[in-house]
């Protein structure tokens, strides 16, 4: 699906990401990890063709250089949901969504568009919420707002689409945090991937198919959730002590801190 190999960005000469490898397979649900500052956020805009790291980077996306394609057509196999949005748009609800719809239409949205953000807003669970105002909802809310745009947007026909994810779940209760993970899992079942950058463990140790953990720019580990969550990775990523052992409902790695 996608493959970046020796990724390397420098901000104002500060190394962000140094010499990183990056392979996620279609149907991959890949979960990037680590404390703050470890460059989870810019591994994710690099990978989405979103940051001019300045040096030819050799990421390819369906085989194909990233950087090679065309931006529109790149818009229906791939769909980013940003850590930071806008938080004055003075728009309602269902005219948010639809700008997911934008690389399908020209002037006007049709019925099809129409009914892909109302199935979008009825999985995200804000249908009752499309003739808000935007700007009056809660943080929640917005985050859900964003994540139907999100999905409406690569609601086509195209095989091996490409969701891309930074923090997805800030701001979001305990069942919307479920249900978010929940509706990723379902598209990457679809032989569709998913790369989102998670701050809890345990719910990438539930659901992610490999997991990322990074540590100052670089990757510290890199595979499976059982092989990655290990108490002497864990403590030396985030300087803090933990404790591993099996989630008692779903067998999952569960990691305790403290």
């Amino acid at each position: 699906m996608i493959k970046g190999h020796q990724i390397n960005y420098n901000n104002q000469n500060i190394s962000i990401l140094n010499g990183i490898d990056v392979h996620v397979n279609y149907g991959e649900f890949l979960a990037i990890v680590g404390p703050n500052g470890a460059g989870k956020s810019s591994l994710l805009n690099v990978l989405a063709n979103e940051i001019n790291t300045g040096k030819k980077q050799e990421i390819f996306f369906k085989d194909k250089i990233i950087s090679g394609w065309d931006l529109k057509e790149l818009s229906r196999h791939k769909a980013k949901f940003s850590q930071h949005n806008a938080q004055d748009i003075p728009l309602l609800v269902k005219d948010v969504v639809m700008m997911g719809r934008y690389p399908y239409f020209g002037s006007q949205p049709g019925s099809a568009d129409a009914d892909s953000i109302n199935i979008s807003m009825g999985k995200t669970e804000i249908g009752h919420l499309k003739e808000r105002d935007y700007n009056s909802l809660s943080g929640g809310e917005k985050q859900r707002v964003h994540l139907a745009r999100v999905l409406s947007q690569l609601d086509n026909d195209i095989a091996h689409r490409l969701l891309f994810l930074d923090e997805p779940l800030n701001n979001l209760d305990i069942k919307h945090q479920y249900n978010t993970l929940e509706l990723i899992k379902q598209f990457t079942k679809k032989n569709n991937s998913a790369i989102v950058v998670l701050h809890d463990l345990n719910l990438a140790a539930s659901f992610a198919d490999k997991i990322l953990l990074m540590e100052h720019g670089r990757v510290l580990a890199y595979g499976a959730p059982e092989e990655v969550f290990t108490e002497e990775k864990i403590s030396r990523a985030y300087n803090f002590p933990c404790t591993i052992c099996k989630h008692p409902v779903n067998e999952s790695t569960m990691i305790l801190f403290g």
